[in-house]
């Protein structure tokens, strides 16, 4: 979404208030991330992310 934006890491950075490290490491792949940062991002773009229910299936 950044690049669709035509937002640099560093303006992404910025606009969203976190740091430069954690959008590298967040475009990375980085296995594990802070979700409070990665929404900062998110909500830039009109997202979030959050816990959904699990729906049962009954077998």
């Amino acid at each position: 979404m950044r690049r669709q934006y035509h937002l640099t890491q560093v303006e992404l950075a910025e606009k969203s208030g976190v740091g430069l490290r954690f959008i590298r490491e967040l475009e990375q792949g980085k296995p594990t991330l802070r979700l409070d940062k990665v929404n900062q991002i998110l909500n830039l773009f009109g997202y979030e992310v959050g816990a959904v229910p699990m729906t049962k299936t009954d077998e």
